[in-house]
């Protein structure tokens, strides 16, 4: 199923993404404040169909459908989408989950009243592609939805921390998802589709210590997960000492307190 709706450049994202599985949930949970800010400045209305494009297990699909719209969830990771059904059938929640890539979204035109995505869409690896994709399927007078990390924020220096361990990007290098955080390129990605506004927004991130943080990500975020199990003992053992050190660095006497700045992206069709 995976293969047949994910095309071939997006297959190794969808691994990285998806080996987090039911425990990216845990994830979401922390920026859960993020997400409802994304979700009440969309105000979905109940019996309006929303799309929930990189659903991940189906946080904001889950706050959508909970105020009564009808929901397509639709993620890269068929383990992400597995646990996006069980969590959603254990709030008693009815959502149409679904594997799909945002490059490409095998839905038709028009055919959404509002779209959303939280941290999600930002991680695509063509972001024209993409960005055509949500105005595509998202009625004229329709509304988008984007929660995103900002260029210069915390979230973007924790990515700096693990880029060391990564192998070099190819050359051209690819896009950088922190774009999506600067209004002028989410503009530009959108603006001819959509009339935008903008808002900003900070989540904080609490944990015990950056032990805590480690623990929570390397079992749940499919980017910290994957780099992990990619590198040899050695290696690994210098990546958590590196991550831990940077979350130890926003800690106070009760604990981490990480500020993370984003931007909320609000779109009416044109």
């Amino acid at each position: 199923m995976t293969t047949e709706v994910i095309q071939p450049h997006n297959t190794k994202a969808a691994a990285t993404w998806n080996s987090g599985g039911r425990h990216y949930d845990g994830v979401s949970a922390t920026i859960a404040d993020s997400i409802e800010h994304c979700v009440i400045r969309l105000a979905p209305r109940a019996g309006e169909r929303v799309l929930d494009v990189a659903t991940g297990t189906g946080w904001t699909a889950r706050r959508v459908a909970a105020r009564g719209a009808s929901v397509v969830g639709l993620d890269l990771g068929a383990d992400l989408i597995e646990a996006a059904k069980a969590l959603a059938a254990e709030a008693r929640l009815t959502i149409d989950f679904r594997v799909g890539d945002a490059e490409k979204l095998p839905l038709d035109d028009g055919s959404f009243d509002a779209v959303i995505s939280t941290c999600g869409v930002m991680f695509v690896s063509r972001p024209e592609a993409a960005a055509a994709e949500l105005a595509r399927v998202c009625r004229k007078g329709g509304r988008l939805g984007l929660t995103t990390w900002t260029p210069d924020g915390t979230i973007a220096g924790f990515f700096k921390v693990m880029r060391q361990y990564m192998p070099a990007p190819p050359t051209p290098a690819p896009p950088s998802p922190f774009e999506w955080g600067n209004p002028d390129r989410v503009r530009q990605l959108l603006g001819s589709a959509f009339d935008l506004r903008f808002e900003k927004g900070t989540t904080v991130l609490r944990e015990p210590n950056g032990e805590a943080v480690w623990e929570l990500f390397v079992a749940g975020y499919g980017p910290t997960r994957s780099l992990a199990a990619s590198l040899d003992p050695a290696k690994r053992d210098m990546l958590k000492r590196d991550f831990i050190a940077y979350h130890d660095g926003f800690r106070n006497d009760l604990g981490v307190a990480m500020p993370r700045d984003y931007l909320v992206t609000v779109g009416v069709r044109k």
